[in-house]
């Protein structure tokens, strides 16, 4: 690391302006969450694996941001040359260069890698001591970074309408209907998801996301994406294809009004779209209105193509599919639902054959009896059961299933310590090996063709004390009771976290994450707008039917154990006795179909409506699964769901 931020230090000081600081975010040329290994450059620099978080690199200091999912883990992973900052607790990146770099100060940035809000918050906090931000033209890390993996050249694939339930043109009239409705006249979606989702195209660029580094734009009258040529076909859903790098001056073009007139006159490698004049789309051709503006997402559009624009002509919104693509059709819904029963049975199977290898191996008293492990040595020839071989084995469960793609996220497999590690990730060479006396705590999902899934569970093959019983509990008490929550229409997930954590808050105990996010319909696992959080943007979108979101309290004590429970619930409309206000009211519906440990819970914490609940879930396991299972593993299942309290 002493090199690489010597090598930087070296470049900020020969850049014009010299830099008095370089910030290097987490985010690729598309702000995604999760980036492809040339896309890594924080990580690069920091030696921090997280996937959320921010490097500043000053003359003689080195900080890195992250959230409470990651406090441990960057305590574990950074070396002395740098500083964690902890968000939450200590200054903003923003607010920390304002007070701590000098008049003056050059802030350099890579334009591509930092979005509009970002860059637009950053220097009105530098405005008081007239800091500037400096766009580089080309990336310093990329500079330093010699072993910088190459680009991948991975086919672009139409997704199918049997999966989708809605086509391109129908996506593409909705948005212009939007666009006509906000008075502009284009937008340019950045947000790798969004460009899959609207023209229903799937790719494997980045691992455990099935989307395309690509970009598009949309007008009145036209449609592209900007993708490698290399990777597509001739022609793709009838969208004009271009080159990823043509994206800047295509939105200077846009600008001035002239992107549309080159659409045929540049040669296309696929059919342009046209829309016909009876749909009504707002141009600004003779005859049309004056809207004159381009809509950009904020949030999502990083800050080199907005500079492109007339920031006075600039429309600063959400992106409309960001919540369309949130608002699951019945084709998409349908799909989720038997891609999470064929994930369940995976798990299932998986906790059955884990079961019994905890018994043969190390003399664990299993999955369902509590009592002290026999502390059996293992064969000379059996195969060591570590974090890793194990989740090998549970995507080997994944992988028998129809429309499986892969992983939805690594899997994160931890065993006592590891899991108070929020967002652990096992490598080979340090994973921790089974321990029939630690907790175990698995957070996995699969990506199928019909739907991404997301689910986590803590077990305990051995003697769980009465504490850990006793916090487990809690965490099931808040994940019951969010899930059988019902509130009315214009509900946010702000209002809903409290659910979560209040049988936890009882006990002074609580969790610094979110509890719950939407998942993508064979796209990205964590998928906005809404969310069910404590943090403050979770009050920007209501909770509305058709939306998909996870409910996952949790609970860790570094250095011990740590206990999180998961699954995907479907917001559906409820049918209540009364409708004050006139509302209408929601309701969730749970899609995830795997049981929940009995041995773990401290039945005396559970009231008898939570008991039922778990009764009736269990229930519903049993039937949902069976034709999934064979005679072994639905014997275990049976034994895994039994009635409680009864």
């Amino acid at each position: 690391m002493s090199e690489i931020l010597a090598s930087l230090r070296s470049l900020m000081a020969s850049h014009s302006p010299p830099l008095d600081a370089l910030v290097v975010p987490s985010e690729d040329y598309h702000q995604s969450e999760y980036v492809s290994a040339r896309d890594k450059r924080r990580e690069f620099v920091s030696g921090f694996t997280g996937s959320a978080g921010l490097a500043l690199i000053t003359k003689k200091d080195a900080r890195l941001w992250t959230d409470g999912r990651y406090f441990l883990q960057a305590t574990q992973e950074l070396s002395a040359e740098w500083t964690l900052m902890r968000m939450g607790e200590d200054p903003g990146v923003d607010a920390w260069m304002a007070d701590n770099l000098p008049v003056e100060a050059a802030i350099g940035i890579d334009p591509w890698c930092v979005s509009v809000d970002t860059a637009l918050r950053w220097q009105r906090a530098f405005a008081k001591k007239q800091q500037k931000l400096v766009q580089t033209e080309t990336s310093l890390v990329d500079e330093v970074w010699k072993s910088r993996p190459p680009a991948e050249i991975n086919p672009v694939v139409v997704h199918p309408i049997e999966f989708t339930g809605c086509s391109v043109a129908e996506k593409l009239k909705l948005l212009r209907e939007k666009l006509k409705n906000e008075k502009t006249r284009g937008i340019i979606i950045t947000t790798l998801d969004e460009v899959a989702w609207l023209y229903n195209i799937r790719g494997t660029d980045v691992s455990y996301c099935p989307v395309v580094h690509a970009f598009a734009i949309i007008t009145s009258s036209s449609a592209f994406l900007y993708v490698d040529k290399k990777k597509v076909s001739a022609e793709e859903n009838g969208i004009d294809v271009r080159d990823y790098a043509d994206v800047s001056s295509d939105v200077v073009l846009l600008a001035s009004d002239q992107l549309d007139s080159t659409s045929e006159v540049k040669g296309t490698v696929a059919k342009v779209t046209r829309t016909d004049t009876a749909m009504g789309n707002g141009t600004n051709e003779a005859g049309g209105n004056n809207n004159d503006r381009i809509w950009v997402d904020p949030g999502s559009c990083c800050y080199a193509l907005y500079s492109n624009l007339n920031s006075e002509k600039v429309h600063m919104l959400q992106s409309p599919l960001a919540l369309a693509k949130a608002l699951k059709n019945p084709v998409e819904l349908d799909g989720l639902k038997k891609a999470h029963v064929r994930d369940g049975a995976a798990v299932v199977q998986y906790l059955a054959w884990l079961d019994k290898q905890m018994q043969e191996s190390y003399g664990a008293s299993g999955y369902f009896l509590e009592g002290q492990s026999a502390n059996k040595k293992k064969d000379l020839g059996a195969i060591k059961l570590t974090e890793i071989t194990i989740s090998d084995k549970l995507e080997g469960f994944r992988a028998s299933k129809e429309h499986f793609r892969g992983l939805s996220f690594p899997t994160i497999s931890s065993v006592g310590p590891n899991a108070a590690i929020i967002h652990y990730s096992p490598h080979a060479e340090t994973c921790a090996e089974l321990n029939p006396d630690n907790i175990y705590l698995f957070d996995s999902g699969a990506q199928y063709l019909d739907g991404t899934t997301d689910i986590t569970r803590t077990v305990h093959f051995g003697n769980p004390s009465t504490h850990e019983k006793a916090c487990y509990t809690a965490v099931l008490k808040g994940h019951i009771a969010l899930g059988n929550a019902c509130f009315p229409n214009g509900t946010n997930g702000h209002a809903l976290d409290i659910l979560a954590r209040i049988p936890l808050w009882k006990d002074g105990l609580d969790y610094r994450h979110g509890t719950g996010h939407g998942i993508g319909s064979y796209l990205n696992v964590h998928e906005g707008p809404h969310l069910i959080s404590f943090r403050p943007h979770a009050r920007n979108v209501p909770l509305q039917a058709s939306m998909t979101v996870t409910d996952e309290p949790g609970y860790y004590e570094d250095g011990n154990f740590g206990i999180r429970l998961e699954n995907v619930l479907i917001v559906k409309e409820a049918d209540t006795k009364f409708n004050f206000g006139e509302k209408g009211y929601l309701s969730f519906e749970h899609i995830t179909w795997a049981p929940y440990q009995t041995k773990m819970m401290d039945l005396t914490r559970l009231d008898p409506e939570e008991i039922s609940w778990l009764n009736t879930y269990h229930g519903r396991c049993r039937d949902i699964l069976a034709p999934y299972l064979d005679e072994y593993e639905m014997a275990w299942l049976n034994k895994a769901t039994e009635p409680i309290g009864v």
